[in-house]
C-alpha cells in the first residue's frame, strides 16, 4: 500500500512493501517496529541502524520526538490524501463520513456507540496493526450513524469502519445556547 507522509509540511511518498519492508522515495528500507514497555516510546530499526523515539497522538496525526526533535507527522494514503487536498476546511451539516480500515488489524477498542454525538478529534476506536495501536479519531463533528464492527474484531484494510454525519456547527450553537425549561 502506497502512502503519503507529511512531515512538518514536508511531503515524503512511502510504501508498505511487506511486515518488515518499505520503499521510501527510491529506496527500500528494511525496517522493525516495536513499543517499548506499554510506553509512547517505540524502537524503530532502519538497515539495521536503531533509533528510539516517542510518538503521541493528536488532531492532525502523530507527534514525533526523535533525536532530540519534535515532528508534526500525518500519515494518509493516496487517495485519503487527494481527498484531503481537494476538500475546502468546511464541513456542512448532513455530509457522511465513512471511516476505512487505514490497513488490516484488529480492532482494540471502540470508543463510541451508534446515534452518539462526537467532536472532532475525539477517539472513535483504536485498531492495532504491526504492534502498534492507532486511535481513529472523528474528522469533524457529528453523530455516528452506523457501527459496523466491535472490540475483538479482525478487520480488511478499506473495510468499513462506521459512518458519521456531521452535524450544523449553527445548530449546535443555538442548541448549547438555548435554556432548557
Amino acid at each position: 500500500m502506497r502512502y503519503i507522509a507529511e512531515v512538518d509540511d514536508l511531503q515524503f511518498p512511502i510504501e508498505i512493501l511487506d511486515e518488515h519492508h518499505v520503499r521510501f522515495g527510491g529506496d527500500v528500507l528494511q525496517v522493525d517496529l516495536a513499543t517499548v514497555s506499554g510506553e509512547p516510546l517505540y524502537s524503530l530499526i532502519i538497515n539495521g541502524e536503531s533509533f528510539e523515539g516517542y510518538v503521541y497522538p493528536d488532531e492532525d496525526g502523530w507527534q514525533v520526538l526523535l533525536l532530540g526533535q519534535f515532528y508534526q507527522v500525518r500519515v494518509e494514503d493516496e487517495r485519503e490524501n487527494r481527498l484531503r487536498s481537494a476538500v475546502p476546511g468546511r464541513v456542512h451539516a448532513g455530509t457522511e463520513f465513512i471511516l476505512k480500515a487505514p490497513m488490516p488489524g484488529m480492532v482494540v477498542s471502540v470508543a463510541v456507540t451508534e446515534g452518539q454525538s462526537v467532536e472532532k478529534g475525539q477517539t472513535l476506536l483504536i485498531l492495532e496493526s504491526m504492534k502498534m495501536q492507532n486511535e481513529l479519531r472523528a474528522p469533524y463533528a457529528g453523530k455516528v450513524t452506523r457501527l459496523r464492527i466491535q472490540a475483538g474484531e479482525s478487520v480488511e484494510q478499506k473495510q468499513v469502519l462506521l459512518n458519521l454525519t456531521a452535524i450544523s456547527l449553527d445548530s449546535k450553537r443555538e442548541k448549547e445556547e438555548t435554556p432548557e425549561d
